[in-house]
Formats: C-alpha cells, structure tokens, sequence
C-alpha cells in the first residue's frame, strides 16, 4: 500500500479542526480529517482554504482503493505467472532428469506431494512404443495359445472371438506404426501424446480382459493351481489381493515363479502391511535398486537377476532368531545374511497385495513401484524350507509342496484393474 500511496498526484495531510479565534490550548473536542493537497501549493494555505474537505475526501479514498485493486491485480498475474513457470521447469526437470533421487528411506517411499496417482507412470515416447510393442507380443502369444485351444476343441465361438480379436491387434499395430513414423518425423503430430497413448493403453487393457474372458473356457482342463497372472502394463490400478491375512510368524518361506523383462527394475512382486506398517514384509526392486526384501521396514539386497523376460523360481526364507535369511533362484542359493529385523515376528491381521507396493493399508499405490509381467506359484510356508524341498519346487518335482500359510490357487485371490490369469507353462516346459 505504502509503495502505490507514492505514486501519486497528491499528498496526504492530517489536520485538526480548527475553531475560530482560537489557539491550539483553547481547543476543547477536537475532529482529524484527511485532506487532499496538491503537490507543490503551501501546506498552511491550503489548509485555511480547505477546512471542510467533502469532495476532496471522497476523492482521495476513490483513489486509494482504485490503487489498491490494481496492486491486487499485479499481485494475482505475478501468482499466475509463478505458477506457470514452476509448472513448465516441473516437467523440464521430468524429462531430462527422470528420478535422479528417491526421497524415501532406503529407496523405497517417496514423499506424498511425489507421488503419481494418475494411472500410469510418465514414460517417454521410445518407452512408451517399447511397451506397447512389448504388450503387443504378449497378446499375440495368447491368441496363439488360444488357436491351438479351439484347434483341439472346434469352437466356432472361440475362432470367431478370435478373430475379432487378432482385428483389433492388427489396429492397434498400425496405430504404433504411425507413432513411430511421427517421431522420425520430427515429432510434429506428438502434442496430445498422454491423450493417444491413454486411449491405446486403454484399448489394450480392454483387450487383455475380453482375452482372459475367452481363456476362462480352459478352466475346465486345468487344476486350480496351474495358472500365472499377468500385470502387462506399469499402473497404479492393477494388482491382485490375497483373500486371507497372514497368521503371526516368526520365520518363512516365500517362493513363487517369475518372469518379466520391465526396466528400470521389475517393481513390486508382493507387499504385506498391517496396522501401522505398511512394509511390515515386501519384495520390490525399483528403479535402478538390486531387488530387496523389506521386514518391518528393515532392508536387505537380494542377489536375484530375473528381469531377462525368462521364467526364474526365486525363494526367500527368513527366521526371527539373529535375522537370518537366504535367498534361492532357480534352486540354488545366491546370497545370506543375518541381522534383518531380529526378533521381529510378522504380524497378524494385515494385507497382502500382488503387483502393487502399499504406502497404507490395502492402498496408496505408486505406479513407478508396480510390477509388470507374469508370476505364478507363490507360496508361503510359516518356517524355513530346507534345500531339497526349495529344489523340487524350482524342478517342478512331483514332491514340491504347497504353502501351509498361501497356497496358489485361484479361489484365493481377487483381481483388480485388468491383471488377466491363464494357464502357467513353464513347468510343463521343464518336464
């Protein structure tokens, strides 16, 4: 106010009420006015003059809060501007630096204003079509599993789905085709780039489900246990959830099959929360991180290398006593260590989640933490298995056991989002 009070034509000057024929000890109540004086005319003079200053008055508050309404104005274009600005350094930082660092403790949680809750992580356009052609391939492989299914079974209705299906791939297809011709281009039809790939990825998930709908046909021919679930895209709403908590445990084995080829880091197989804690057990390789194993927050590099887009048996065993855990792939210890949470039992009444890394209970996902690819067999036992029994499970053996704690069946989980199921080869491959 003081700054826009300068500016102008005019001087303010607070004058008392003089009485006639007085002086100032002859004053009884006195009245203070604010009056309007030109810049250069005798303070006195003008004074006498203008002892009764109505319309000057009026004028000079007309004038203040003309002032004061321009200021404010400037002030909000000045906001705006700011805005604006910090938006379009935001994004620059986002594409040139990507994730140079990771606010949370050990890699693993960010800070909520970080956190991306709009579907699906930010990818650039190379990414983008490498997934694309990615999920792509994988659909392609289920249609082919799906023709040799109707071959055996003549199904007018599967072919003709079939059919409709390969249609809209082969679409889909020449819509990458134009992407990538736009970027050899120059780049000059990419200005809605989040928009098209929304709807393309859109596309594809609907796809992924009518697939699966179709795939549901083979139930019959195959025992509850014998699939694998596929998370073909890096989003923060697909996952599956366990039916059942975990009981209190005070050692484990947590085995499963996986496969993916995702980069940077193939996110999040599993994550178990309970009240108070949402890394009271989780598995996850982020970013450029090794892939860790997480007990009551406490952290520990796990020595697996499975992001080649092959099948891998990994196997984590842990015990409450000293912390000692070993970690197996493909039937073979890689690493040990001691001192993960010690005497820390895992707790009860919580939930487990698969694909997805919780920041609270049964939520709060992250899309850059998700999984992407196929796992199947997970199992959990509430001791310690020992090698043979890791090795007949990672050789598919008649002897392999189930989980005494989760067991891989299709009644004990629930899918969200578009993660699809179907019929899990890779045991039949190593038989």
């Amino acid at each position: 106010m003081a700054a826009g009070a300068r500016g102008l034509p005019w001087r303010l000057l607070l004058l008392s009420c003089f009485v006639a024929g007085g002086s100032a000890q002859d004053f009884g109540q006195t009245q203070f006015i604010c009056t309007s004086v030109p810049k250069d005319v005798d303070l006195c003079s003008a004074t006498l003059q203008n002892s009764v200053p109505g319309e000057d008055l009026k004028t000079t508050v007309m004038q203040l809060r003309e002032t004061v309404l321009q200021q404010k104005e400037t002030i909000m274009n000045q906001k705006e501007t700011i805005r604006e600005l910090t938006s379009k350094l935001t994004r620059c930082e986002g594409q040139s630096g990507g994730e140079a660092g990771d606010s949370r403790v050990g890699g693993r949680r960010k800070e909520p204003g970080s956190k991306n809750t709009m579907g699906d992580v930010s990818r650039g356009p190379s990414d983008t079509l490498s997934q694309l052609s990615q999920t792509l391939q994988s659909l392609k492989q289920r249609l082919e599993n799906l023709e040799q299914f109707s071959r055996n079974n003549n199904s007018v209705q599967a072919n003709s789905l079939k059919d409709l299906l390969q249609s809209k791939i082969d679409d889909l297809e020449k819509q990458v085709l134009s992407r990538v011709n736009s970027l050899e281009e120059g780049r000059p039809g990419l200005r809605n780039e989040t928009e098209q790939r929304g709807r393309v990825e859109s596309t594809l998930t609907s796809l992924h489900q009518r697939i699966t709908d179709l795939e549901k046909g083979q139930k019959e021919n195959r025992p509850l246990d014998k699939f694998q679930l596929t998370f073909p895209l890096r989003t923060n709403y697909m996952y599956a959830k366990v039916k059942k908590s975990l009981p209190e445990m005070y050692a484990f084995s947590i085995c499963m099959w996986i496969k993916s080829n995702a980069s940077p880091g193939v996110g999040t197989p599993f994550s178990y929360a309970v009240p108070g804690q949402a890394n009271e057990l989780v598995l996850i390789e982020w970013g450029n991180n090794p892939m860790e194993i997480l007990i009551n927050d406490k952290v520990a590099k796990l020595p697996f290398l499975i992001n080649d887009g092959k099948w891998h048996h990994i196997c984590v065993t842990w015990t409450t006593r000293d912390g000692v855990w070993e970690a197996f792939q493909d039937g073979v210890m890689r690493g040990s260590g001691e001192n993960l949470a010690p005497y820390h039992p895992i707790k009860p009444q919580g939930v487990l989640i698969l694909g997805q890394e919780q920041d609270t209970l049964g939520g709060g996902f992250d899309a850059t933490q998700a999984f992407v690819g196929d796992m199947a067999n997970f199992n959990i036992w509430d001791r310690k298995l020992s090698l043979g029994e890791i090795y007949n499970l990672a050789t598919c053996s008649s002897k392999a056991q189930v989980g005494n704690v989760f067991s891989w069946m299709e009644t004990s989980i629930e899918i969200y989002g578009g993660a699809s199921k179907w019929t899990f080869e890779a045991c039949r491959q190593l038989n």
